[in-house]
């Protein structure tokens, strides 16, 4: 269903990606890695056509979205939804009014200028963020929200565009690990029981192994691994992020049961250290 090939963006001289190269055969859930920089985003952005690629192709069912403009582009980032690590959100406005503005690619002009929406978009909105667990925050400030609360308006604001394929940019990289595990739960959720392939930015190993039915590595802009879950051994992850024996995946974890195990770990460690 969805095909990249060659995909490259370069700025200036660099090569922020080169000649990425990805095939979705059916609804999935998508985890890629790698260290800052290594492409990541740009790749995302690229799908979504927040950015456009220096060459290649992007191909969804056959249709090549790689140079849409206007109304077309609109309807494929209606199908293509972002979801980003800061969440973009309209701190000052109520919590349901972000998750309206979903249908902004819907509505006429002066519809947007008066926020006029039909009652049947209310109810829905209302509807996913139940779903999501946060209807009750739905007259708040979307400031007022924890910053899990609003990864998940965030969320609920790219399901009312009713999207084939959702994007998340680092969804949980400002979240503390009881909200990460919140979040990724919701988007696992959301493609089980709605058949839409989600594709996640992750820092962490086992949060993609958790959560993920593949995993992409990159690295330097390439992709260089592509697998299952289970294939990302430690050796592997070393490669994807150049790091050497001194590597630890519990260092940069952000799930509760492993760090759970570190601190129990750790605390061993200082016990010995004290009756030495």
């Amino acid at each position: 269903m969805l095909r990249i090939e060659k995909l490259t963006k370069r700025f200036g001289a660099n090569v922020a990606v080169d000649a990425a190269d990805l095939t979705v055969d059916k609804p999935c859930m998508i985890g890629i890695i790698g260290r800052s920089g290594a492409g990541k985003s740009t790749v995302l952005r690229m799908i979504n056509r927040l950015a456009d690629a220096t060459e290649g192709k992007i191909l969804f069912e056959g249709r090549d979205v790689t140079n849409l403009t206007g109304s077309a582009k609109r309807a494929w980032q209606a199908e293509c939804a972002m979801i980003f690590q800061q969440f973009n959100l309209v701190p000052r406005m109520d919590v349901v009014s972000n998750v309206l503005h979903g249908t902004l690619n819907k509505r006429s002009t002066f519809a947007t200028m008066f926020n006029l929406y039909p009652t049947e978009d209310i109810h829905r909105a209302i509807e996913i963020l139940d779903r999501l667990g946060i209807a009750e925050h739905a007259p708040k400030r979307a400031e007022a929200l924890s910053g899990g609360q609003q990864q998940r308006v965030a969320i609920a604001r790219a399901l009312m565009q009713d999207p084939r394929i959702i994007l998340a940019d680092e969804p949980i990289a400002s979240l503390d690990p009881m909200n990460a595990q919140t979040v990724m739960e919701a988007l696992r959720r959301i493609h089980e029981e709605d058949g839409r392939t989600v594709i996640c930015n992750l820092h962490t190993l086992d949060t993609a192994r958790r959560y993920c039915d593949r995993v992409i590595g990159m690295r330097a802009g390439r992709i260089v691994f592509d697998g299952l879950p289970e294939q990302l051994t430690t050796a592997m992850a070393r490669e994807i992020y150049g790091a050497d024996a001194s590597f630890s995946e519990a260092a940069t974890s952000t799930e509760l049961e492993t760090l759970a195990r570190s601190e129990a770990a750790a605390a061993m460690i200082r016990e010995a250290e004290a009756s030495a």
